[in-house]
């Protein structure tokens, strides 16, 4: 077979690997269990739509991390990871789907037990959509000599910074929503059926640039419309577009999984004067909020300007105004880290990049104008290019 394909160097794998086990070493952790497909990309490169069944990338004291899957996935694995065969181990197929037996059973037996990973602390991401309270029992019923660790999000804090090239590929992904948010205003017009936007939507981000093809999002395209727009995660249906309404688009670029969120809002027809109320409310206290990014701010004191702002505009946001993106597979881009909420004090650093989601969603209507922002040197970078506004369509 031939070599796999990596979107990063060694050097930047091995990066990474030292940082988890510098991480585990402070948490007091010997065998580190991951199930978030994210993590187990960022630590190998594995890259497939396989997290419907159990597989994991378990990181020990030594050596290379081992990637576990279901054995027919055990090639993606080779195509995609830096592991030797020797790390790559699949589980035979009449474990999945199974009421009998469980995938967790084979990896206690075959490679916690035979690596001598089955004792001392073990860290398992216990609050991960990927891990089952079925695989946490069966896993736990094996290994009587462990003490199992909640590993929640250990590896994702590592992910806040972003490498030169993790900053290429989410430029690029910013290219890509930006191309996406210029389609919907080209087209969108009343008596359009919403699940034809969306198609053009989708066929927009996969096309990508004329360099870069874009990739599969982690959350499908959310526009709901007039009422519909008051629920902050409704997607779509077959109805047609109508004068007098508003539509935000929650959508995002992609480029080898690595996601820019972009949300604006269009409204056919000349809008109410609460809509444009809103507008100058939330383009104010965006302003206010970008203002204060820079090293050494915390993500607290850029919600305090936000939020100041926007009460005085007479609007008000309970819901956190946003949170780490990056690496992500569905079903969520963002990265389950930083929130810029109260009480979040972690200060921002050059590298780090999130999603900025001021939105209002009021009793019968809603109102989305958001950036993805990277944190630099001096300051900051917006990682798409779409004017920041209500869009009004005639």
């Amino acid at each position: 077979m031939s070599a796999a394909t990596l979107n990063f160097s060694r050097e930047e794998f091995a990066d990474r690997l030292n940082a988890t086990r510098a991480a585990m070493d402070d948490a007091g952790i010997d065998t580190l269990i991951v199930h978030d497909p994210s993590n187990m990309s960022w630590l190998t490169g594995y890259d497939g739509w396989s997290f419907y069944t159990p597989q994991c990338v378990i990181v020990g004291a030594l050596g290379d991390p081992v990637w576990f899957g279901r054995g027919m996935d055990a090639n993606g694995a080779r195509r995609t990871t830096y592991l030797t065969d020797e790390d790559i181990v699949g589980y035979p197929d009449h474990y999945v789907m199974s009421t009998q037996r469980h995938a967790m059973d084979y990896l206690a037996a075959t490679i916690l037990t035979d690596r001598g990973w089955a004792a001392g602390r073990i860290g398992v991401e216990y609050d991960n959509y990927y891990y089952s309270a079925r695989a946490h029992d069966r896993l736990f019923e094996h290994l009587p000599g462990a003490s199992m660790v909640d590993a929640t999000s250990l590896v994702n804090w590592l992910r806040l910074v972003k490498s030169p090239r993790e900053i290429e590929y989410m430029r690029i992904a910013g290219t890509i929503v930006s191309k996406m948010h210029a389609r919907i205003l080209e087209i969108m017009t009343p008596g359009m059926r919403k699940n034809d936007l969306v198609a053009e939507i989708y066929h927009t981000g996969v096309t990508g640039t004329r360099e870069h093809g874009g990739d599969y999002p982690a959350i499908v395209p959310m526009l709901p419309t007039g009422a519909d727009a008051s629920a902050a995660h409704l997607t779509w249906d077959d109805r047609e577009l109508r004068m007098g309404e508003g539509t935000f688009f929650e959508i995002a670029g992609v480029f080898r999984r690595y996601h820019v969120p972009l949300s604006r809002t269009v409204h056919l027809g000349p809008p109410p004067a609460r809509w444009l109320a809103a507008e100058e409310g939330l383009l104010s206290s965006i302003a206010a909020g970008l203002a204060t990014v820079a090293p050494g701010t915390t993500f607290e004191e850029m919600h305090r300007a936000f939020i100041t702002e926007l009460r005085s505009h007479g609007f008000d946001k309970e819901s956190r105004a946003g949170y780490g993106i990056g690496l992500s597979y569905p079903p969520d881009w963002g990265e389950r880290n930083i929130s810029i909420r109260p009480g979040e004090l972690t200060e921002m650093k050059p590298g780090m990049t999130f999603h900025f989601m001021p939105a209002l969603w009021q009793d019968d209507w809603g109102l989305e104008i958001t950036e993805s922002v990277l944190v630099t040197e001096t300051g900051y970078e917006l990682l798409a290019d779409v004017p920041r506004q209500l869009f009004v369509k005639n």
